[in-house]
């Protein structure tokens, strides 16, 4: 069988894939509350409690559902992804992705690294495109979620471009994120992992992405001031509007990214290869 790159495309999700935060869509309007509203308690909770800002909005969550008296079990959440926006073309892309990758001899994989609800997400049109979905996550007790499962900050996610590396998608194993392996057996090298993203918080997974050789976007909707300064503070390579049409200029990025690694990918097989045939 011929040999085969393979690629990660590794996204945030709120603001990256779809328009905003995943909890506006249908959670927060089914507390008769706006957004911003609720986002603003969260915040004035993280600092009042000197808490992770993540734990407080699940905790909000869970609080308010009870106090309307919403289901607040697994199907219920999943559901609330039915209503999710995306920018343009991101229900298109990951077919039309596959399918440049393999005109090119490459295996594209995508994945989710989100500080959101991974229950949500799956409710959501794309969800069946991504290999792995990384996301804060609740803990069910007789169906009704009663604690945090999961929690991913900004630091956090880091740890799981690692398991993206190695192929150690099971969260609860942490010896083998964290054993030593060889460059030459990870799953996906860093040098081959594309990693796209909106934000601040994503800046401690753009700088790892670049420093080992592999390459970082930022997307912007409207005003492109955080994806400017990103840029100019060298954390990302490139920067592009969250449009995922065909012809758009992130599609054309990520393309010639894929050829980029395509190529590099043979080069260094070969340069292994030669190694190999000098020492024996």
């Amino acid at each position: 069988m011929k040999y085969k790159a393979k690629i990660a495309l590794i996204y945030d999700f709120d603001k990256t894939l779809c328009t905003t935060d995943m909890q506006n869509y249908s959670f927060i309007p089914a507390l008769n509350i706006k957004p911003q509203e609720f986002w603003e308690q969260c915040n004035e909770f993280s600092k009042k409690e000197h808490m992770e800002s993540l734990l407080v909005y699940m905790y909000l969550m869970i609080k308010y559902s009870k106090e309307k008296n919403l289901p607040i079990n697994r199907e219920a959440f999943v559901n609330m992804g039915k209503n999710i926006q995306f920018f343009p073309g991101v229900k298109e892309w990951f077919n039309n992705i596959n399918e440049y990758g393999k005109s090119l001899n490459v295996d594209i994989e995508h994945y989710v690294i989100s500080s959101g609800n991974k229950e949500i997400i799956e409710g959501s049109d794309v969800f069946k495109y991504f290999k792995e979905v990384f996301a804060c996550e609740f803990l069910y007790e007789n169906d009704v979620a009663i604690w945090p499962k999961n929690v991913i900050n900004y630091t956090t996610k880091t740890q799981y471009l690692f398991r993206i590396n190695k192929g150690v998608f099971d969260i609860a194993d942490n010896d083998k994120v964290n054993s030593f392996v060889p460059e030459s057996e990870r799953m996906i090298p860093f040098r081959n992992m594309i990693y796209i993203a909106d934000g601040l918080t994503d800046v401690p997974c753009m700088k790892l992405v670049r420093e080992k050789g592999g390459f970082s976007i930022a997307v912007y909707s409207k005003k492109k001031l955080t994806a400017s300064q990103l840029f100019a503070d060298n954390r990302v390579d490139y920067i592009a509007a969250a449009d995922y049409t065909e012809n758009s200029t992130l599609t054309k990025i990520v393309k010639m990214i894929i050829q980029h690694i395509q190529i590099k990918d043979d080069l260094v097989r070969l340069h292994n290869k030669q190694a190999k045939d000098i020492i024996n």
